[in-house]
């Protein structure tokens, strides 16, 4: 019996009488949706058990009204009462027997059929459950139904009723994912290289690229032997060519207008506002998440219309623990992902995707604290761009870079790429790497193009690549998502690595084919993604190479005074490729950082060649683990931050009254 159940079984082992009325009812949203205070009168029998107040009811309505949702579903999404206590009285209400707790093994729905359903919005298909002697019944969680005509229809139908059961979503979704799990943890894991095997970092190089990387290895270690100086000549060029490609490339984003967020956000009604998801993925985050937990009830948006997804392995012992011990609104669902390797982010990520239930999410890291317009902004943007942007990046900006040396370096980097070189970037519409966190999503091409790979470490940049050529476009938008750089050196350097040894996946992984990836990325973009994956990582490669070279070439020419000749050029290259990029670093930064952050420039200009040569330090690291243990995901532990959110309520004190209440309408709204 281990099959999909559908609504023409239910007709089937049902009175036949009742059963089109019965489809009609559970699946009224077709006809639009109902008015909210019709709805709420014919709540009233159910609200009067709930203890639910007529002043509470009348607050339930208008955000009805506001949101453009249904009465049933602003009840349940303002926790004020329990979803099972919610769904207990609605099954007294129809008559019907509740449960509420089922048992997974005796659903009777396979489990990649089980995936379809979780990803309903509303649960207006009933779910077969196994009885007792073999007789089946059905489940029902009835949402946006028309209670009154429902109960009528059942009166007329006692067999119907006896063979119908009422259950929470929230018990049906968990039963479901659990009876799903072997079919989402199969796609997490293998799902992009199923599809999509030539864009998988499963297998990090492929026997022509091994062939390829050992004869160029071989070759070099003879031109070495053979001719020494000729050699020196020809690497000084090929190397600095990747080293003065960032350069240009910084030189050219430098001037770009910093990023300035809509004037006219807090007027959007929250009835055009579609359903959202955050996803959080979570590993040992029991620290942060009561921090996590403020920062995204900060988050301006219908929570009848929203859901959060807080991803932690199974065996997350600590993590869950802490969870447990606090409250969780009703939109907010903890997702298990049973452990096994690879243990990485997007591996988890890929767990919670078959899952989400909206045409648009948002992906979050445990430490962010996301503007609270930041939905609202992104929303706009989608439905101002069309269908082919598929994801837009937010900037990230560091909290804690007042508190200490490498934090302050940190920021001024990340001011550096999300201020100005990701905007550049986008202005032109070439290829763009993602950043880690605050990735907004249309939901349907992420899963077209295969999610995140759960082999790659750097899944963001792989992603980003991936959605070019796959036929989409990602671009930014202003408002920021705040968070705290390393503040001790280890914890840093195995971070940097981490990036690093990513980018060299995804480099090897997309060049397996170059004239295909020049293909579908476009020249401009293809040369762009040159410089952004190899011309970065050679970049830190070779910092401390040409130093070394420089001060050997100075030597020798201070000792042999020579006057012209080929020590001469490569003192000159050298100089220039070490001037220009420190110079170019610095006024990218520089512009992209607004007066009252300046104040520590001039300590950043002191340290930037210490820095370059810590990047050096990760970036050799990260060849060196590449080859040994290329999958390891080295994680960011996450603390308390120490900084606090300095945005402001986006012009709360100018608004009308009627502008007033909608805004709070969208969301719960505290000082922050």
């Amino acid at each position: 019996m281990n099959r999909p159940l559908r609504l023409s079984d239910v007709a089937g082992a049902a009175p036949s009488e009742g059963m089109s009325a019965f489809r009609e009812v559970l699946e009224r949203q077709q006809g639009g949706r109902p008015d909210p205070v019709d709805d709420a009168a014919n709540w009233q029998p159910i609200l009067a058990r709930l203890g639910v107040t007529v002043a509470e009811g009348a607050r339930i309505v208008q955000r009805a009204q506001l949101n453009g949702t249904t009465f049933q579903a602003e009840l349940l999404a303002s926790g004020d009462v329990p979803e099972e206590k919610v769904y207990r009285e609605i099954a007294n209400h129809l008559g019907l027997a509740f449960l509420p707790r089922l048992d997974a093994s005796r659903l009777l729905v396979r489990s990649r059929d089980a995936v379809m359903l979780l990803r309903r919005r509303a649960w207006h298909a009933p779910v077969g459950l196994e009885g007792s002697g073999g007789q089946a019944c059905f489940l029902i969680s009835p949402e946006d139904v028309d209670l009154a005509r429902l109960r009528g229809l059942l009166a007329g139908s006692p067999r119907l009723r006896e063979r119908l059961r009422v259950v929470a979503p929230v018990e049906l979704r968990r039963a479901l994912l659990e009876r799903a799990t072997p079919a989402v943890a199969a796609y997490a894991r293998n799902g992009l290289y199923e599809r999509f095997p030539d864009f998988s970092a499963r297998i990090i190089a492929t026997p022509r690229q091994s062939v390829v990387i050992g004869a160029s290895l071989a070759a070099l270690f003879y031109a070495i032997t053979f001719a020494p100086g000729a050699t020196l000549v020809w690497a000084h060029a090929i190397l600095s060519t990747f080293f003065m490609a960032c350069v240009v490339l910084r030189f050219f984003a430098a001037r770009t207008p910093l990023p300035v967020p809509p004037p006219d956000l807090i007027a959007t009604p929250p009835s055009r506002l579609p359903g959202y998801t955050v996803l959080v993925a979570l590993h040992r985050e029991a620290e942060v998440l009561p921090q996590l937990l403020a920062a995204l009830d900060r988050i301006v948006w219908p929570r009848s219309k929203l859901e959060v997804k807080l991803v932690c392995e199974a065996d997350d012992r600590e993590t869950l623990s802490a969870l447990s011990e606090l409250w969780l609104p009703p939109h907010v669902e903890v997702v298990r992902v049973p452990p096994g390797l690879p243990r990485t982010k997007p591996k988890a990520l890929n767990h919670a995707l078959p899952l989400v239930r909206t045409e648009f999410l948002v992906l979050y890291d445990a430490e962010d604290r996301p503007h609270p317009m930041q939905l609202v902004e992104a929303w706009r943007r989608f439905e101002a761009a069309g269908p082919r942007v598929a994801c837009l990046q937010a900037p990230l900006e560091i909290a804690n870079g007042a508190h200490g040396l490498l934090p302050n370096l940190f920021a001024f980097e990340y001011r550096a790429l999300f201020r100005s070189l990701l905007p550049w970037l986008s202005g032109w519409r070439v290829v763009l790497p993602l950043g880690g966190t605050s990735n907004h999503f249309r939901t349907a091409p992420l899963r077209e193009v295969g999610g995140w790979d759960p082999y790659n470490v750097t899944e963001d940049a792989d992603l980003g690549i991936r959605l070019v050529r796959l036929g989409y476009r990602t671009d930014t938008i202003s408002l920021p998502t705040l968070e705290d750089a390393p503040e001790e050196l280890s914890v840093w350097l195995r971070q940097r690595t981490r990036w690093f040894k990513g980018w060299v996946q995804t480099w090897l992984v997309h060049m397996r084919d170059p004239v295909r990836l020049a293909i579908d990325l476009g020249w401009p973009s293809f040369l762009v993604a040159q410089v952004l994956m190899a011309g970065l990582v050679v970049s830190a490669l070779v910092h401390p190479l040409l130093l070394l070279a420089l001060g050997i070439l100075l030597a020798q020419i201070v000792l042999a005074a020579p006057a012209s000749g080929w020590p001469v050029v490569l003192l000159t290259v050298d100089a220039v490729n070490i001037v220009c990029g420190y110079l170019s670093f610095l006024l990218l930064g520089h512009y992209a950082t607004r007066r009252h952050e300046r104040g520590a420039f001039w300590r950043t200009v002191l340290w930037t060649p210490a820095y370059w040569m810590l990047l050096s330090a990760a970036a050799w690291r990260a060849c060196l683990q590449l080859t040994r243990n290329p999958h390891l995901w080295e994680k960011t532990p996450h603390v308390r931050s120490r900084s606090t959110m300095p945005q402001k309520r986006p012009g709360i004190g100018l608004l009308v009254p009627s502008t007033l209440t909608r805004f709070v309408a969208v969301g719960r709204i505290r000082k922050y």
